[in-house]
């Protein structure tokens, strides 16, 4: 005859010494989630100290006067040239006189001005795109930074979360000791709430972990030029202020520095265009030469000219006409999709303010009422612990999607700041 014996109840009276280890008071865990001792920074101050500091602005700054250079490059003018020479005459005649014989050549090139002029404004255009690529370096690190700024405080109002249902945890897990102890409830209920606990922990030390990496990113950000154990001034729900919709497509369109940047794309391309037709009449050579021998001095003045015979620089052109069109539709695509992106934030973050206000007024309030009457109906005997526990995950659930929907708020709002520009300028 065989007997079923159910193992899950005596696996956890097994297990349940083991369990009551790991919930002992979690004073270390909370220690960690402790603000720092060192500096607090706040977020324009983090700001202006990785701007300083971050490599990839200072190769960006560099590019741009290696470009301002590049202009006085362009603007330079041909050297002149000198040539001397001498040598010695030979009688072949009775009547000749042999003796020594000195020559000097003074030639100058004088440019075409249709030339010179387009090639100095392909290289202040080429100027005017370096300093916009400053621009966008710093338009997307100053985004980036914020981000994870405000993705540091979301970890940190995890760690306080979770703490704080640590600690609710443990002053349901008390009372569930005390009432297992006077022989009202089963062991299970102590097990199970020490399953509860350790899982709350374990959550609780992931965020202070997650916390940790974003101030180590933001430090990395800045080459590791952050002050010690530092910390950030700030939270989650900050007020945040935005423009209609269509000012900020009408800043996007006019002070993004990607689309300012194509533009200068598209002006350098105008100016090569313009350079490859002049090319064909690149300029004319002036000389004067200056030969002196035992009886005469000659002096001649020539001009010297490059004659488009054979070259008429048709390949130049075309090649300058098809990059100056790459440009405009690069420039024309990227506005299009700029547009599209802006809606795409405004959408974001309309659905977000949308969850913060359902979570915050509605779904936030019916969990932690449900909690308490759970908590009041488990203390005189009318519900078990599991009704306590559900409630309290439905609670940290609820808590958990609010955090991230003030995130996503913020996230939202970065974007479209990003998209419009407004980084990209030095008054931070």
């Amino acid at each position: 005859m065989r007997y079923l014996v159910n193992w899950k109840p005596l696996m956890c009276l097994l297990l349940w010494p083991a369990m009551h280890a790991w919930a002992q008071p979690a004073s270390t865990q909370m220690a960690n989630s402790a603000p720092h001792n060192g500096p607090s920074l706040s977020l324009p101050e983090l700001i202006s100290t990785i701007l300083v500091h971050n490599p990839g602005l200072q190769v960006a700054r560099r590019a741009r006067d290696q470009a301002a250079a590049g202009v006085s490059t362009a603007a330079a003018l041909a050297n002149p040239r000198l040539e001397w020479s001498e040598g010695q005459t030979q009688a072949r005649l009775a009547s000749a006189n042999p003796g020594r014989v000195q020559g000097w050549a003074l030639s100058q090139f004088i440019e075409n001005p249709v030339l010179r002029g387009a090639r100095m404004e392909a290289a202040r255009a080429n100027e005017r795109g370096s300093s916009h690529q400053v621009a966008i370096v710093r338009n997307e690190l100053a985004a980036q930074v914020q981000l994870r700024a405000f993705e540091y405080l979301l970890r940190r109002a995890e760690v306080r979360a979770t703490t704080e249902d640590v600690a609710l945890l443990e002053q349901v897990r008390e009372r569930v000791r005390l009432r297992v102890e006077s022989g009202e409830a089963a062991r299970y209920e102590i097990i199970k709430a020490d399953a509860e606990i350790i899982n709350a922990r374990q959550r609780q030390q992931n965020a202070t972990l997650q916390a940790e990496q974003a101030l180590l990113s933001l430090n990395r950000l800045a080459a590791g030029q952050l002050p010690a154990r530092w910390s950030l001034r700030g939270a989650l729900d900050d007020e945040i202020r935005l423009g209609e919709l269509d000012e900020i497509q009408r800043q996007a369109q006019l002070h993004n520095p990607e689309i300012k940047a194509l533009q200068s794309q598209v002006e350098k391309a105008q100016s090569q265009q313009q350079a490859a037709r002049a090319s064909r009449w690149p300029g004319v050579e002036v000389r004067y030469t200056e030969s002196t021998d035992v009886e005469l001095r000659h002096g001649t003045l020539g001009v010297q000219v490059q004659i488009p015979l054979l070259d008429q620089r048709s390949g130049p052109m075309a090649e300058a006409a098809a990059e100056l069109e790459r440009a405009r539709i690069r420039l024309e695509g990227r506005q299009a999709e700029m547009r599209q992106q802006v809606l795409q934030a405004w959408k974001s973050l309309e659905m977000a303010r949308l969850r913060v206000e359902a979570l915050g007024q509605g779904a936030m309030r019916e969990a932690e009422a449900a909690l308490r009457v759970a908590q009041a109906a488990y203390r005189f005997g009318e519900r078990g612990i599991l009704d306590v526990l559900d409630a309290q995950r439905v609670l940290q659930s609820v808590r958990a999607d609010l955090l991230d929907a003030r995130y996503q708020v913020q996230a939202a709002r970065i974007d479209l700041d990003y998209l419009a520009g407004r980084y990209a300028e030095d008054n931070l």
